[in-house]
C-alpha cells in the first residue's frame, strides 16, 4: 500500500513537473511571436539611406551644364558684342552666384554644345568678409572686386602670377578690366585643397584666379579673342 501509495505521488509529481517544463518550452516561441507582432521588422533601407544627409544638397551649378537663364544673358552678350572680334566657337561663363567651392566657371563648346567646369576665385572686394559668396561687383580702382559683364580675352603674359592672360572690359560695368589689371592666372589659394581645408577658395584681388593645375587647360580651351561673361543671376 504504501509503495503504490508513493508510485501514484510521484507519476502525478512527474506529470506535474513535465506540464510545468513543456509550458516553459512554449514560453519563448508565443512571447517571441508577440514580439513580432508587436515590432514588425523594418522596411529595407535604399543605398540613399546610407549616405549622410549633405549628399542630398542640391548645388546651384552643375560640373557639365550652364544655367539656362545664364547661358541665355551670355548669349545674349555675345551677340551684342560681336563686332569686337571675338570668335565665336566657345567662350567662358563665370556664374557668380554659386560659391567658390562649386566648379563655377564654365568654358562652352558652342559647336557642340559641351562644357568644361573649373574652380574659379573671385575678389576680395567683393566678399569682404570671406563667406565664400560673391556680394556685389565693382569697376573701380583699388576696389579688389571681381566686375561683372563681358569680357575679350586678350594676349598672354608672365607676371607675378606666372603665365597670364590680359582681358579687355567690353561694358560699362566692366570698361577699366586692362587698367585694374584683372587677368586669367593660377592661384594656390585656388586649388581643390583649399576646399577641403576651409570650405571655400580663398580671394585674388579681382582677377578670375583659377587651380595651379587647371591653368593649362582653361587657357587651351580659351585662347584669345574670346568672351568671358561673369554675372551674378
Amino acid at each position: 500500500m504504501t509503495e503504490t501509495s508513493t508510485g501514484a505521488r510521484s507519476r502525478r509529481s512527474l506529470l506535474k513537473t513535465g506540464g510545468v517544463l513543456a509550458g516553459t518550452l512554449f514560453i519563448p516561441d508565443l512571447a517571441a511571436a508577440s514580439f513580432r507582432m508587436a515590432n514588425p521588422a523594418p522596411a529595407p533601407r535604399t543605398p540613399e539611406a546610407y549616405l549622410p544627409p549633405k549628399a542630398f544638397a542640391q548645388p546651384i551649378t552643375s560640373p557639365r551644364v550652364v544655367r539656362p537663364d545664364l547661358m541665355r544673358r551670355a548669349m545674349a552678350s555675345l551677340d551684342a558684342h560681336s563686332s569686337h572680334g571675338i570668335t565665336r566657337d566657345r567662350f567662358a561663363i563665370a556664374d557668380f552666384a554659386a560659391p567658390s567651392n562649386e566648379r563655377r566657371f564654365h568654358i562652352v563648346d558652342l559647336t557642340n554644345g559641351h562644357s568644361t567646369s573649373f574652380l574659379v576665385a573671385h575678389g576680395s572686394g567683393s566678399d569682404p568678409a570671406h563667406t565664400g559668396w560673391l556680394q556685389r561687383f565693382s569697376n573701380e580702382q583699388g576696389s579688389n572686386a571681381s566686375s561683372e559683364g563681358a569680357f575679350r580675352t586678350d594676349d598672354y603674359y608672365y607676371g607675378q602670377h606666372g603665365r597670364s592672360q590680359r582681358l579687355v572690359g567690353l561694358d560699362s560695368t566692366n570698361n577699366n578690366a586692362l587698367d585694374r589689371a584683372i587677368v586669367v592666372h593660377a592661384a594656390w589659394y585656388s586649388n581643390p585643397d583649399m576646399i577641403a581645408k576651409h570650405g571655400m577658395l580663398g580671394r585674388s584681388q579681382g582677377c578670375f584666379a583659377v587651380g595651379d593645375d587647371d591653368l593649362a587647360r582653361v587657357f587651351d580651351r580659351l585662347g584669345p579673342n574670346r568672351m568671358i561673361f561673369a554675372a551674378k543671376i
